[in-house]
């Protein structure tokens, strides 16, 4: 049985052409706000503070209408308490996103967890599993979370 976080995303992620076909500009979007999601949500503290947050970083980086936002956000909510798998994203990312693209998601996955000023163990354990689905070094890895601390600062 799919859940209603799945089916949202075969919805608004099944390339047109099937599975080699490449996805839209939007469809990346939606697999990045996702893995960002999963940050956010990583430590079961998801405030008012760091949804505000959560979805200033989305508009402003990705331009994601309103509407989808709030709908990913309020299933993604939902679905926290299940075991749900990174692979249906890491696996689009990997596929259809280059080097640059990849590094930029670290960046901002790192961004969203400190947004709150703690680090939890939860929430970097999410991104080093999604840098390694996506196939990014470690030295890339830590170059990211560099670079978002610093913006931090």
């Amino acid at each position: 049985m799919l859940s209603k976080i799945s089916a949202f995303f075969e919805r608004h992620l099944q390339p047109a052409g099937g599975a080699s076909a490449p996805l839209s500009h939007s469809q990346k979007q939606l697999a990045v706000a996702a893995l960002l999601i999963e940050v956010a949500m990583a430590d079961h503290v998801f405030d008012e503070r760091e949804m505000q947050s959560l979805k200033l970083h989305l508009k402003q980086k990705f331009a994601i209408a309103d509407a989808q936002l709030n709908e990913l956000i309020d299933l993604a909510k939902e679905e926290s308490s299940e075991a749900t798998s990174l692979h249906q994203f890491t696996s689009l990312i990997h596929q259809h996103c280059n080097a640059q693209e990849k590094f930029e998601l670290l960046v901002s996955m790192w961004e969203v967890a400190f947004v709150d000023e703690d680090l939890n163990k939860y929430e970097e354990y999410v991104i080093r599993k999604v840098a390694d689905l996506i196939y990014m070094s470690h030295a890339e890895f830590m170059r990211a979370k560099s670079i978002a601390k610093n913006k931090m600062i």
